[in-house]
C-alpha cells in the first residue's frame, strides 16, 4: 500500500474531522463553523495525535477563498460596486482607522513599541472574507443593498490590506524597527507606494477593458461545444488563473483578482450556470479554510494572556462593530443595515494572519503579539455566527412590529416562501388566479416593490423560525409554496410548518429524487422534482396533447 502524500493526507484528514466535529457541533446547536475549527485544533502542531501539513492546508484555504470571492464576482456588477462606493471607501476607512487605533492604545498600555502596536491594531481591523460571505449567502443577503454595502466594505479592505502588504517593511524601516535596519528615504517610501498603486489601477483597467470582453466572449464559445465538462473547466480556468496572475504580474491580492474574474464573467448570460459549476469545489475548500484556522490556533495564549486575549476580542467585537454602525447611520441607513454591516465585520480572518506572519518575519510584532492575533479571530469568528443569530431575532421582531406589516389579519391566503427566479413566477400565477398571496423573503429589497405596492403581504425573515412562521398566519392559510432552492432550508421550513399545522397542504420544489424524498419525509405534501415534470411535458408535447410553445419557460 503506498504512504498517503501530505497533500492526499491533509485534504482527507481536514474534510474527515470537519465532518466529524460538524456533525456534533449541529446535533449540540452550535454553528458548525465551531466544529471546523474544532477539527483544524485537533488537526495542528499544538494537540497530539495526527498533525496535518500547515503549509497545504493553507494553500488549499487560499483555494477556497479564491472560488468564493469568483462566485460573489458573478453576481456583483461593476453598477451595484459604484452604487455604494459613497459609503464603502469612507466607512472602511474610518472604520480600519478606528480598530487600528484601539489596538495602538491597547499596544501602549502593554509597553509594545510603536510599530508593533500598529501592525497588531492593522491586523484586528479587517474582517474575514470567508466569515462574511458565508453569513450574507446563509441569509441570501449579497443581492441586497446591506450585501452590496458589506461586499463593497470588504474590497476596500482587500485594497487595503494589498497596499499594506507591500508598504508594511519600508514603513517599518521608516519607522525604524527594532532589528535596527536603515530607514528608507521619504523618496523611496513615496516610490514604493506610487508603484504599487499603479500596478493596482493597470490591473483593474485591464480587466475592465479586456477581460469585460474576453471572459464572456470565452464562456459563451465553450458553452457552444455542448461539452458541460468543458464548461465546467473553462470557468476554473479563468477563476483561478485570472487569480493567479493578478496576484504574480500585479501584486494583487488572489481575492481581488478571483472578484473580478467573477464580475467580468457576469457580463455573460452563462454566468448562472457559471456559478451553479463552482458551488461544490467552493464550499468544500471553505470547509478546508476553517480547519487552517484551527490549526494555527495555540490554546495555551489563553492561559498565558487571558486578558490581552480579550482585550483584542473587545476590540474586534465591540470597538470595531461600534464604529461601523454610527459610519452607516451618519450616512442615513436605517438601523437594520448598520446592525447588518457592524455584524459582519465583528469578526477577523485570513488577512490578519498574513499580515500578523509578515510582521514576525520582518521583525515588526512579537510572536505573542501574533498569538494574541490567531487566538482572537478563532473567538470573533465563533461568536459571530451567534451574533447573527441575535441579529436575526432582532430584525424578525422589528419587522413583525412595523406599523405596515398586519399579516396576523390576513386568512384564506397562500404562503409563498422565497421570492427569487422560482418565486416570482409562482407569484404572478397566484395572482393572475386571483388568489391572496402572503410572500416570505429574507432579502427586504427582493419584496420592497410588493409591499410598498399593496400587491401582496409580506414577513421579512427566515421562514424556518416560529417567530416568522407565525406573523404568516397559517393557522388561516390555504396552502403553503416553498419555492426556496436550497434543500436543507426548505426542509427546515417544511417540518417548522408541519408543526404548526397537520393539515395544511405544502408544496415545495426539488433538484433530485434524493431531495423529493427528504422534503417528503418531513411533511411536504407534494414535491415538484424539476427533470421530472420537463420529461413529463416533453412527453405531452411530442403527442400532440400540449402545444410545446404553451411549455416554454415554465
Amino acid at each position: 500500500m503506498h504512504d498517503a502524500t501530505p497533500l492526499i493526507a491533509t485534504i482527507v484528514g481536514g474534510l474527515v474531522l470537519a465532518f466529524i466535529f460538524g456533525a456534533i457541533a449541529n446535533r449540540l446547536r452550535l454553528p458548525v463553523l465551531a466544529g471546523y475549527l474544532v477539527a483544524g485544533v485537533v488537526a495542528g502542531p499544538f494537540t497530539p495525535g495526527y498533525v496535518a501539513d500547515a503549509g497545504i492546508a493553507q494553500e488549499l484555504a487560499d483555494l477556497g477563498v479564491i472560488l468564493l470571492m469568483f462566485g460573489v464576482g458573478l453576481h456583483f456588477s461593476l453598477k451595484d460596486l459604484l452604487s455604494v462606493k459613497a459609503i464603502s471607501i469612507p466607512g472602511a476607512a474610518v472604520q480600519m482607522g478606528v480598530a487600528t487605533g484601539l489596538g495602538m492604545l491597547l499596544g501602549w498600555g502593554l509597553g509594545w513599541p510603536l510599530t508593533q502596536g500598529f501592525v497588531f491594531g492593522l491586523a484586528l481591523s479587517v474582517a474575514s472574507t470567508v466569515v462574511l460571505l458565508r453569513a450574507m449567502e446563509e441569509r441570501r443577503l449579497l443581492d441586497s443593498d446591506r450585501g452590496r454595502i458589506a461586499v463593497g466594505w470588504l474590497i476596500v479592505e482587500d485594497l487595503a490590506m494589498v497596499l499594506a502588504l507591500v508598504l508594511l517593511p519600508a514603513i517599518g524601516g521608516f519607522l525604524g524597527s527594532e532589528k535596527g535596519g536603515a530607514a528608507p528615504a521619504m523618496g523611496e517610501l513615496f516610490e514604493t507606494v506610487a508603484w504599487t498603486v499603479g500596478k493596482v489601477v493597470v490591473f483593474v483597467a485591464l480587466m475592465l477593458i479586456v477581460g469585460k470582453r474576453v471572459i464572456p466572449w470565452t464562456l459563451q464559445a465553450v458553452s457552444a461545444t455542448g461539452s458541460r465538462e468543458l464548461f465546467r473547466l473553462a470557468v476554473l480556468a479563468m477563476a483561478l488563473g485570472v487569480a493567479f496572475g493578478a496576484a504574480h504580474l500585479f501584486d494583487v491580492s488572489f481575492e481581488l483578482g478571483a472578484f473580478f474574474a467573477g464580475m467580468m464573467m457576469g457580463e455573460s448570460k452563462l454566468s448562472q450556470q457559471a456559478a451553479e459549476e463552482t458551488l461544490p469545489l467552493r464550499d468544500a475548500f471553505a470547509v478546508l479554510f476553517f480547519v487552517s484556522i484551527g490549526m494555527l490556533f495555540n490554546p495555551h495564549i489563553l492561559v498565558e494572556h487571558p486578558w490581552v486575549v480579550l482585550a483584542a476580542c473587545l476590540i474586534i467585537i465591540v470597538g470595531k462593530s461600534a464604529a461601523a454602525f454610527v459610519i452607516v447611520r451618519a450616512f442615513g441607513r436605517p438601523v437594520k443595515t448598520a446592525l447588518t454591516i457592524a455584524t459582519s465585520l465583528a469578526q477577523i480572518g485570513e488577512f490578519s494572519f498574513i499580515l500578523a506572519a509578515l510582521g514576525v518575519s520582518v521583525g515588526l510584532i512579537s510572536a505573542q503579539a501574533r498569538d494574541v492575533i490567531l487566538a482572537a479571530a478563532i473567538v470573533s469568528i465563533l461568536v459571530n455566527p451567534l451574533l447573527f443569530v441575535a441579529l436575526d431575532r432582532w430584525i424578525a421582531k422589528h419587522d413583525a412590529d412595523a406599523p405596515d406589516q398586519h399579516p396576523a389579519a390576513v386568512g384564506g391566503h397562500t404562503v409563498l416562501v422565497g421570492f427569487g427566479r422560482v418565486g416570482r413566477r409562482v407569484f404572478a400565477e397566484l395572482r393572475e388566479a386571483g388568489a391572496r398571496v402572503l410572500v416570505i423573503e429574507t432579502d427586504e429589497d427582493a419584496v420592497r416593490t410588493l409591499r410598498d405596492s399593496g400587491e401582496a403581504d409580506v414577513v421579512i425573515g427566515n421562514a424556518a423560525a416560529a417567530l416568522v412562521l407565525a406573523e404568516a398566519n397559517l393557522s388561516s392559510a390555504r396552502a403553503l409554496i416553498v419555492a426556496v432552492p436550497d434543500p436543507f432550508e426548505a426542509g427546515q421550513v417544511v417540518r417548522a410548518a408541519r408543526q404548526l399545522r397537520d393539515d395544511l397542504p405544502i408544496v415545495a420544489r426539488a433538484h433530485s429524487q434524493e431531495c423529493m424524498d427528504h422534503l417528503a419525509g418531513l411533511g411536504a405534501s407534494e414535491v415538484i422534482y424539476g427533470e421530472q415534470e420537463l420529461a413529463h411535458s416533453l412527453f405531452e408535447a411530442a403527442r400532440g396533447d400540449r402545444s410545446p410553445v404553451a411549455t416554454s419557460g415554465h
